[in-house]
């Protein structure tokens, strides 16, 4: 496993506070506040600590406040309900006594049923593309300085974009967008693990699809971006350290704001989770 994997799994490696309650580092991945998935990966894992034998079906989560990643977060997990087939848990994550995430998890025993599902979408295979990293070497000396290092920097998820937007010269386009993701390295055989760092990725790349039909960017003047909300659905059993396709869509952006949609595909066509969220996509006047 590679330092930089070994690092996000030690962040998501909560340590116990009192009872149900728990604390999280954080993370500067060079965004202006903590990253949304770091949080969203945490409050997951707080919750699960909670609940035995059962995985994890659904969760829903509201961002309220910016995150500072030179604090701690700290978990507090609320146990509504243990039925026969599922269990709810309410997680609130606070900073300085102040809540910055409030979510709903919902898990649920094994169980067979009926199924079907979407077919995944042709798309180039992930060995074919450049990684997120790679580009941003390619981009580096373009950028401010300050701004080098988290182009480059080593990441423990790798993500290769699928037709990706130059930063600097965003051209308009349809409202979809394609990610191969897998983390760096092999993965314990830990399936709460791998959902938490699905819940983790799922937040990079989603929040853009809604730019793509605006001709806009993180990088463009006068933008003002932040996720909202974030919902996941699990689906089927998987693997973090193996190949996913991440296929987005935006079906409305207006009010400032902007709604995405994506799905999770293994290299099998296996549809595996599904995520839904709303974004603040503001555009300041000057």
């Amino acid at each position: 496993m590679l330092e930089v994997t070994k690092k996000l799994l030690e962040l998501l490696d909560l340590s116990p506070i009192g009872d149900d309650h728990f604390q999280g580092d954080s993370e500067d991945l060079g965004f202006p506040n903590v990253f949304g998935g770091q949080v969203l990966g945490q409050a997951l894992m707080a919750a699960s600590r909670t609940v035995e034998d059962r995985l994890c079906h659904s969760l829903h989560a509201y961002f309220l406040r910016p995150g500072n990643h030179s604090m701690p977060i700290d978990y507090e997990v609320q146990r509504v309900r243990d039925g026969g087939s599922f269990t709810v848990r309410r997680v609130i994550a606070r900073q300085g006594g102040k809540e910055i995430l409030t979510g709903s998890m919902s898990f649920q025993v094994d169980e067979q049923g009926l199924e079907h599902q979407l077919d995944m979408p042709e798309t180039p295979a992930p060995e074919t593309l450049k990684s997120e990293q790679e580009m941003g070497r390619l981009l580096a000396p373009k950028l401010p300085e300050h701004m080098r290092e988290t182009a480059t920097r080593d990441r423990p998820i790798e993500i290769r974009p699928v037709n990706p937007v130059d930063p600097f010269n965003p051209e308009k386009r349809p409202p979809y967008k394609q990610s191969w993701f897998r983390a760096q390295g092999p993965l314990p055989d830990d399936p709460v693990l791998h959902r938490c760092l699905l819940t983790y990725a799922s937040d990079f790349q989603l929040l853009g699809t809604s730019l793509r039909p605006h001709g806009k960017t993180f990088m463009s003047r006068n933008m003002q971006v932040a996720s909202l909300d974030h919902a996941i659905w699990f689906h089927r059993d998987f693997r973090m350290d193996e190949w996913l396709l991440y296929d987005k869509d935006s079906p409305s952006a207006s009010a400032g704001r902007g709604f995405n949609r994506g799905n999770f595909f293994n290299q099998e066509g296996v549809l595996v989770a599904s995520t839904v969220q709303e974004a603040l996509i503001r555009q300041r006047s000057g």
